[in-house]
């Protein structure tokens, strides 16, 4: 069993300032895999100290400087790439496979985005008789989730470090080996004592001290909306700023005019990937009513080929749910879809079988829902797809736009004139047509409950940069 303990504060390793062990579960197993310290205010008060006091000397490194550092860091990144994987599969139960090409890939390809656009980042411009400077806003709490781990750290701490920012990270404490490794690797590149600092804990004892820390100038926020609300009352005190990106409940539109295998085919494994612990999954397919019927048993088809295995194994799998408190959520509201009358297709209550250990789950999807059935405006956060009919353009869109949440939307029709409209009025901040795949530069993020900001490329600097104005 791996034993970090310790945090990483002004460059060097240090024990914390009180003894408060977690063991850290393997969802595959059910086994502990290593066991982390929880941090308390008097840990956050050192980082944050450490990151005020490496603000004045890393905010005026020159960009060449930053650069070099930030090349150095993608370099180690990729040394290390194998162990990110292995470090992902282990800590949240993602295929290895999965975890090598999608969730392990995720942090070289932000570093290499943020990297790119500082290239070429005006950090200053003349409007009239103005100088209009960015400058960095200065230190900044990173408080980050279990599900996309080293894609929020990476996501986060790359702009950071690209604009000139200090900051200190609490990882997952249900996910921390791969937030660890990744500090090793900040460790290697050798950026400034104080630029990076990490303090592992809970929501309480660290994301809520760091959220109404005096000396934080900026919390950004990745989880449950829920969470995300009691982040941003911590902050108010302060009045820092506060980006979130928080659940959603995205809708998955699918017209007649579309090719319907391929549509419903992508929209049920697209749910299920990640084993449906993504905040923009296209969890609501809502399909038009004269090929509904036929959209349900090509869903139902799909679903019951989804293998589900260990996530030691090779191949396109499912694994387990992060964590025993997560599996039984999801089966609480898979019984609530049942309650509520909707017809269960495909999956359902209970584990896989032959999967007794681990908290592995069956691809579940429902048809027959309407928009007001539980399961159809709670974020499940498992593989669970709820299939809703729908009658005209209008009431689609009026049924996807129904939903305090608004992350993703997806769009599938043969009609570019419709799809331009239809995308046109759908109240989301990314908006998938035919199953385009967003790249690296792209903004992320979402409106309403979803939460505030944009990540990603270039659009993830704008969260990390004050604005001055020096006229003359």
């Amino acid at each position: 069993m791996k034993d970090l303990r310790n945090f990483y504060i002004n460059g060097q390793w240090v024990q914390p300032l009180q003894t408060q062990d977690l063991a850290v579960e393997n969802p595959a197993t059910e086994e502990s895999l290593a066991i982390i310290s929880l941090g308390a205010s008097g840990d956050v008060d050192l980082a944050v100290a450490a990151a005020k006091a490496a603000f004045p000397i890393y905010s005026q490194y020159s960009v060449e400087q930053r650069i070099a550092l930030m090349e150095k860091l993608l370099d180690v990144y990729m040394a290390r790439y194998d162990e990110m994987a292995s470090a992902i599969s282990m800590e949240m139960g993602a295929p290895i496979s999965f975890a090598t090409e999608a969730q392990a890939g995720c942090g070289h390809g932000h570093i290499s985005a943020a990297l790119e656009a500082l290239k070429t980042f005006e950090f200053e411009r003349q409007i009239g008789s103005t100088l209009v400077v960015k400058e960095p806003i200065g230190v900044c709490g990173f408080i980050t989730p279990w599900n996309w781990p080293i894609n929020q750290i990476s996501c986060k701490v790359a702009p950071a470090l690209a604009t000139g920012c200090t900051m200190v990270l609490k990882p997952s404490e249900i996910a921390p080996l791969s937030g660890y490794l990744f500090t090793e690797m900040m460790d290697q590149a050798g950026f400034p004592a104080g630029v990076y600092n990490m303090v592992n804990g809970d929501g309480p004892g660290v994301g809520a001290v760091m959220a109404s820390h005096p000396d934080v100038d900026m919390v950004s926020f990745t989880g449950s909306t829920r969470a995300g609300i009691l982040v941003a009352k911590a902050a108010a005190e302060t009045v820092k700023r506060v980006t979130q990106e928080l659940g959603g409940k995205s809708p998955n539109i699918i017209f007649a005019d579309a090719d319907l295998e391929s549509a419903v085919t992508g929209g049920v494994i697209g749910m299920m990937g990640n084993t449906g612990q993504s905040c923009n999954a296209p969890s609501r397919m809502l399909v038009e009513a004269s090929v509904y019927d036929q959209a349900v048993e090509i869903a139902r088809q799909v679903a019951a080929q989804i293998p589900v295995d260990q996530p030691a194994k090779q191949g396109e799998h499912i694994g387990p749910l992060s964590s025993r408190v997560q599996f039984d959520k999801v089966q609480g509201l898979i019984t609530k879809g049942i309650e509520e009358g909707a017809e269960l297709v495909a999956g359902g209550l209970g584990k896989p079988e032959g999967f007794e250990t681990g908290y592995f789950v069956k691809p579940t999807v429902f048809a027959g829902v309407n928009n007001q059935m539980t399961i159809a405006r709670e974020e499940i956060f498992g593989p669970v797809l709820t299939m809703i009919p729908f009658a005209s353009e209008a009431e689609a869109i009026a049924i996807a736009n129904d939903t305090p949440y608004g992350l993703a939307a997806y769009l599938s029709t043969g009609d570019d004139d419709r799809a331009k409209r239809v995308a046109g009025q759908l109240r989301a901040g990314m908006i998938s047509l035919n199953s385009a795949q967003q790249d690296y530069t792209a903004p992320f993020g979402g409106y309403k409950q979803s939460g505030n900001g944009r990540e990603w490329g270039e659009f993830g600097f704008d969260d990390f940069l004050e604005i001055k104005g020096i006229s003359r």
